[in-house]
């Protein structure tokens, strides 16, 4: 990342820390433009939180949404809100001020629970590639192949293994040793960069790749198998003669919402994953020459797919927009209510 430090005040630059002579440079924005940035980002984590807030808060409370899946779907709404409290709001300041405020110590327990919660997320997208596989492709064993004692130790085995990449990678500097002297705004008072070396920026790009590549593969064969099995219904409707034209209809309309839905799920994830994790390995190799504007719009850009995952995973499924109604129009109050039924089984 292209950024520079400085050592000798001058009255033409602003700097972090006016007193200080190793302070870093300080982005000078108007009062229009902060407020702009600030309502923008703070929108991104409201999205994020109340979205999330409700998947947590429906499959929680509702008994039919207890259900392997929605387990996983819960794990992945706690790491995405557990970023939007925990993360956003000093990613936000950083972003719009330009400079870190709260100190080293701070700057690294940041990052180690930045990139944390976002490989949980990460993660569990492809358990959910996983999950949604063997209930369309092997949906007679499903339920003995993907009970919630297996979906407990894959979630439990994710949130592990992303604790010990993460924590180990930024506690130790292993992701940035070597940088001091080819990143000066490393060595400046007023910054805190998660930044990785020619190794790390490798097996950071691992951590993305192999899930991707999973969901990829895995989502083309749901889509396939969807799609052969939305025909042979259809040709069985045909051919015993017993479905209505409208039932005919919604048969053939399997395949395309089948298309759309996976569409969606791959497009978010790619559109706002791919810049950040395509950025990271080619700037370790290529001297950090990306502008900081821009490294930080990819950095939000990603965070944005945590408040896009509570849409897609939550509310394309079954039960959720009705479990949305219930909780806006205050009827999860009802003594009763986590028995009512969301959906048709």
């Amino acid at each position: 990342m292209e950024m520079n430090s400085t050592f000798l005040p001058s009255n033409s630059v602003e700097y972090c820390y006016q007193n200080l002579t190793r302070s870093c440079i300080r982005v000078s924005r108007s009062s229009n433009g902060k407020t702009v940035l600030y309502c923008v980002l703070v929108m991104i984590m409201l999205t994020n939180v109340l979205g999330n807030l409700v998947v947590i808060a429906s499959i929680s409370h509702f008994k039919q949404l207890h259900s392997p899946h929605n387990l996983l779907v819960l794990s992945l709404a706690t790491a995405d809100l557990l970023l939007g409290l925990l993360v956003l709001p000093f990613s936000m300041i950083r972003t719009v001020e330009t400079c870190w405020y709260f100190g080293p110590d701070i700057c690294r327990t940041h990052s180690s629970v930045d990139l944390f919660f976002c490989t949980v997320s990460i993660f569990h997208l492809g358990f959910i590639a996983v999950d949604r596989y063997f209930a369309v492709c092997d949906s007679l064993r499903y339920s003995s192949k993907m009970n919630n004692k297996v979906i407990s130790y894959i979630i439990l085995t994710g949130w592990i293994l992303a604790a010990i990449y993460s924590y180990g990678s930024i506690h130790s500097k292993s992701n940035d040793e070597g940088l001091l002297s080819t990143v000066p705004m490393m060595a400046c008072e007023g910054s805190c960069l998660l930044l990785f070396n020619k190794l790390w920026s490798i097996v950071d790009i691992l951590t993305f790749v192999l899930p991707c590549s999973a969901m990829v593969v895995i989502y083309a064969r749901i889509y396939s198998v969807a799609k052969s099995q939305a025909r042979k219904i259809q040709n069985m409707d045909i051919k015993s003669q017993t479905t209505e034209e409208s039932q005919a209809g919604k048969k053939r309309k399997l395949e395309q919402k089948a298309a759309k839905t996976l569409g969606i799920v791959m497009g978010a994830f790619l559109a706002c994953w791919v810049p950040y994790f395509t950025t990271t390995v080619v700037d370790a190799f290529y001297n950090y020459q990306t502008p900081a504007v821009i490294f930080d719009g990819f950095i939000w850009l990603a965070y944005t797919n945590s408040a896009f995952n509570p849409l897609i995973y939550g509310f394309f499924y079954p039960g959720f927009r009705k479990a949305l109604r219930i909780i806006i129009t205050c009827r999860i109050f009802h003594n009763d209510s986590s028995l009512f039924k969301l959906y048709a089984e």
